[in-house]
């Protein structure tokens, strides 16, 4: 009996064992999913262990995105288990102190005081804020949108207006439309000039490629040219992919303006195009004739003859294409910079020509839905004439502390204007003044921090979606469908389920009105049929639907949307930008040789509000921002590296460490953006590791924005440094 007890143990300990591996096997599966960080949506498995999501890694079966996933994607995991998500709803009892609530408590509180204000003020007491991340949520934007146009709502501000606004407003001015932004053919390009863009950190933006670098080094590889326009040695340009040509910040413009005018001197406008497809040419080339590579030599710093060298190189190539991207966007000629980037694939021949720069259509032909004359894109307003849309967020304050009829409500969706808008002590103060803040967001940021109710919304991984981002600017085309990778966590909503339940409480009209789980995704059905797809088939594929290649050749006939079928080579709309533009040159060229001037840099451990309270991105000497600098600058003012300094101008000033940094452009001085945290405790790891708001340091107010686009104003700004 003793033998056959001590042989029974192993025994059931190996049964017990292997049916605890079949019980984890069984709960444990694997969900093909995307990323909804970026625009090239690169494919995902999330790891489900009990209904929770353990794990995260690339899918390396994804036909388009091939196993590539950045660090910023994977991270979104420690986004999803961060103890310090908001969870529950929340209403304020006093500032800093807030009390769980229920949802029908807190909706039912803000529309009352919505009506209550719309009925006492009218629909113009009431603004909306919307981040970044709601570009990356399909369900989202439609809600929202319904229910400010429902409410009468016409005073919105976006993220958009401090990243790509003017990229929409010169398409809308060249082609007739907002959404056609024709991208690289990289693979089989002869000369790519980048400007403003750091693919290595930033992964490219309005052009969706998964693995930008390896694209690039494949064409490197083969003999392509590849020029970085940056007023820094970017990393990029590493790994013999392509040189840098250092710029003096916010002078691009100007650039492309001497790179047309060689090209044309030297005969290298494609005049069988031009006669085809432009009007407006001769203003065109009236405009570009006053900035000659000689004349521009001083304020760009980029000697003449590298300009006509590159104006050669790129007229003579069989295949020329170019791509712009941030760092030229947050200029003062941001729309004019964009516009002149078109010019230079179209007067060339380069444009809807292989190796050049080609329509991405995707799962839909958009170029339609954003069709509009550019004139008739602006509206007067307290601040003079603006354009229609997204106002700049540069005014928000000013909405709401120096107008007759100020905002009193305020709803800010997945966003943080207090830290990514210019004035940040004056916007505290506005916030102040506000009647109703309402935050819905996954973190109490510094924003909510002030606010009046937070509504926890869900992550990527917690809703179905499809890779709506990227449309219209995909190297390889393709649609997939996720659902929910798990259920969300606790009292998690979805956007469009708070926004249809306000929409209830205010007696509008609402998706909740069809059912308490309506079908949301009859719009993008309707859209798939554009290329003869339906939603199922795409949700019957595991990683959805690969679309037909780039194709050139029907640009002109099928896309362009202007009134006349031309591309506008000299919009009208310009006039007054063009002798703005000139006068800034002039003012340019009086600039002393010590004067430095702020750039704000990317990093790879650093993207927005929900990364800075991440603590696997604090490690080392992370865990705070610096200002960097070269070392002539340094020595000009006795400064050692290490040595904290103040940074100061007529908009603000900061105290900040020095980084010794030699790949920037003497006279230029950069730092890392997305920082500021020191009153925002709801972020126990960013409060932690605060940083500086390098936004302190930015212009506001009614000159602190390019007109044609409400673009802020956020590269190229004078600022002093001297020692503490």
């Amino acid at each position: 009996m003793r033998n056959r007890g001590s042989n029974s143990l192993p025994n059931q300990r190996l049964f017990a064992t292997r049916r605890l591996i079949e019980l984890e096997t069984m709960s444990r599966r694997e969900v093909r999913t995307f990323c909804r960080v970026c625009e090239p949506s690169c494919g995902l498995i999330g790891v489900v262990q009990d209904g929770a999501l353990q794990a995260l890694r690339p899918d390396r079966e994804h036909p388009v995105t091939r196993g590539f996933a950045c660090n910023k994607g994977i991270a979104g995991i420690d986004i999803h288990r961060d103890p310090d998500r908001l969870d529950v709803p929340m209403r304020v009892r006093k500032a800093g102190d807030f009390e769980e609530v229920s949802w029908d408590t807190a909706l039912s509180e803000i529309a009352a005081k919505l009506r209550d204000l719309s009925e006492r003020h009218g629909p113009q007491s009431i603004a909306s804020y919307v981040g970044n991340p709601s570009a990356f949520n399909t369900l989202a934007r439609p809600a929202i949108s319904s229910f400010f146009a429902q409410l009468g709502v016409r005073r919105s501000f976006g993220s958009g207006t401090q990243d790509c606004a003017n990229k929409f407003a010169g398409s809308e001015a060249v082609f007739g439309s907002s959404t056609i932004h024709p991208i690289p053919d990289i693979e089989h390009t002869d000369v790519l000039l980048v400007f403003g863009e750091n693919p290595r950190v930033s992964h490219a933006s309005f052009i969706s490629i998964p693995d930008p670098m390896k694209v690039l080094k494949r064409a490197a590889g083969r003999g392509a040219k590849i020029h970085f326009i940056n007023p820094r040695q970017i990393e990029s340009a590493g790994e013999g992919v392509g040189d840098v040509v250092q710029i003096r910040p916010d002078t691009d413009v100007y650039l492309l303006a001497a790179l047309l005018c060689e090209i044309d001197r030297i005969g290298g406008f494609d005049e069988d195009v031009l006669r085809e497809h432009g009007e407006r040419v001769k203003e065109l080339r009236d405009f570009v004739q006053n900035y000659p590579a000689q004349r521009v030599e001083s304020v760009t710093g980029i000697d003449a003859e590298r300009i006509r060298e590159l104006a050669g190189e790129f007229s003579r190539a069989k295949a020329a294409s170019v791509h712009m991207s941030t760092g030229v966007n947050m200029g003062r000629n941001g729309t004019l910079a964009y516009w002149l980037l078109h010019m230079l694939s179209f007067v060339t021949g380069n444009l809807d020509r292989s190796g050049g720069n080609i329509l991405s259509v995707g799962f839909y032909r958009s170029a339609k839905a954003g069709r509009r004359e550019f004139e008739q894109g602006f509206v007067d307003t307290e601040f003079g004439r603006l354009r229609r849309g997204a106002l700049p967020g540069n005014l928000l304050s000013h909405y709401i502390l120096d107008v007759e009829e100020p905002v009193r409500a305020l709803l800010v969706v997945s966003g943080n204007p207090l830290l990514s808008i210019a004035g940040e002590e004056r916007l505290r103060e506005a916030f102040a003044e506000l009647e109703l803040l309402v935050v819905v967001d996954l973190y109490r940021n510094a924003t909510a921090e002030v606010a009046d109710y937070l509504l926890p919304s869900t992550d990527m991984f917690e809703r179905a979606d499809i890779n709506i981002a990227g449309l219209g600017l995909q190297s390889e085309p393709f649609i997939q469908f996720t659902d929910a990778v798990v259920e969300p966590k606790a009292e998690r909503r979805e956007e469009w389920w708070i926004f249809a339940r306000l929409c209830q409480e205010m007696g509008l009209k609402s998706a909740l009105d069809r059912g308490p789980t309506p079908d949301l995704w009859g719009r993008i059905d309707h859209m798939l049929h554009d290329r003869g797809l339906t939603l199922d088939q795409v949700r019957e594929q595991p990683h959805g639907v690969v679309l037909p290649p780039l194709t050139p050749g029907d640009f002109y006939r099928e896309y362009l949307q202007t009134g006349t079928g031309r591309v506008d080579c000299c919009p009208p709309g310009f006039t007054e930008a063009l002798d703005r533009v000139e006068l800034q040159f002039i003012a340019s060229q009086s600039k002393g040789k010590q004067d430095l001037e702020l750039i704000t840099r990317r990093d790879a451990y650093m993207h927005n509000t929900w990364y800075q309270n991440i603590e696997a991105m604090k490690r080392g000497d992370r865990d705070r921002n610096y200002l960097f600098m070269h070392s002539r600058d340094m020595a000009t003012r006795g400064l050692e590296d290490g040595q904290k300094v103040r940074v100061f101008n007529e908009h603000g000033a900061l105290e900040i460490e020095i980084s010794c940094d030699d790949d920037l452009m003497p006279g230029v001085v950069a730092i890392v953006h997305g920082w500021g945290n020191a009153r925002t405790p709801g972020l126990r790891v960013a409060q932690r590791t605060p940083g500086v708001n390098a936004n302190v340091l930015l212009p506001i107010g009614p000159d602190s924005f390019e007109p044609l686009s409400s673009q802020s104003f956020m590269t190229g700004v004078p600022v002093e440094v001297a020692a503490l």
